[in-house]
């Protein structure tokens, strides 16, 4: 039978200003360890650590724009594109105009296995 998720669980995030996250599936609103599925919600000028996580992380731009650093270069994910960084890779994300996008995370999202650069 398929089950339900209800709502999300509002999950803390990272970097220099307030983002929405709102996971629908994951180790923080399910116990699922497999997956996440989160809704980001980022303002303008929102900047996150850099990181090079142990998850491949898919990223899908449902509003604005998604920068995205990484090692060699930078690129900008529009509207309607999607990225796929994967595991071991090092990568910062940042909205400087602000977006909406949802990303999926394999195995689940945890802030163990992220490895944030220290500040």
């Amino acid at each position: 039978m398929p089950e339900l998720i209800e709502s999300p669980s509002r999950v803390e995030a990272a970097g220099t200003k307030p983002k929405l996250i709102d996971e629908y599936a994951g180790r923080v609103n399910n116990g699922e360890e497999r997956v996440s599925v989160a809704h980001m919600r980022s303002p303008a000028g929102w900047v996150e650590p850099g990181q090079r996580p142990d998850f491949d992380e898919y990223t899908l731009v449902i509003g604005g724009a998604l920068h995205v650093e990484y090692e060699g270069g930078s690129m900008v994910v529009a509207t309607g594109q999607a990225v796929l960084t994967r595991a071991g890779e090092w990568v910062r994300y940042s909205t400087p105009d602000g977006a909406e996008y949802v990303a999926v995370c394999l195995p689940a999202f945890s802030p163990d296995t992220v490895h944030r650069d220290e500040s």
